[in-house]
């Protein structure tokens, strides 16, 4: 049998569900949506690919140059580097400025400075930045 505490502490977790259903809801309601109110005409011109407007040259798979993939992996890297420096920010000035516990955060993120500098050297001697 649930006490009072137990049932609370579920009930906590109520917000939480109510956004998953919402969202598993939505994502149905969408697809079902497009389903009956979308048009079904098909045709020679209508399964080709799009390509911005313009008349497709060649075949789809053509290989790229590895540069393209080595710029990815460099935005996903700076791009993860300010997602994980707001947070740090927000938690760092919380902290008092003369405190141990301030130090071993500066140190930490130097150190997550430090390790991005040098992804960013790498891609550098890389090659990786020359758009030719």
């Amino acid at each position: 049998m649930l006490t009072l505490a137990a049932s609370n502490e579920i009930g906590a977790y109520l917000p939480i569900l109510l956004m998953i259903l919402g969202a598993i809801g939505f994502g149905v309601m969408n697809l079902v949506a497009s389903f009956v109110l979308g048009p079904r005409r098909a045709g020679s011109r209508k399964g080709e690919t799009y390509e911005s407007g313009m008349d497709n040259v060649g075949t789809a798979r053509k290989r790229f140059n590895i540069r393209f993939y080595l710029i990815a992996m460099v935005f996903l890297v700076f791009d993860v580097e300010v997602i994980f420096l707001y947070p740090w920010a927000q938690t760092f000035t919380s902290l008092d400025p003369m405190s141990d516990a301030s130090k071993i955060w500066l140190l930490r993120i130097l150190f997550f400075l430090f390790t991005t500098l040098v992804a960013y050297i790498y891609g550098y001697r890389k090659g990786v930045f020359k758009f030719d």
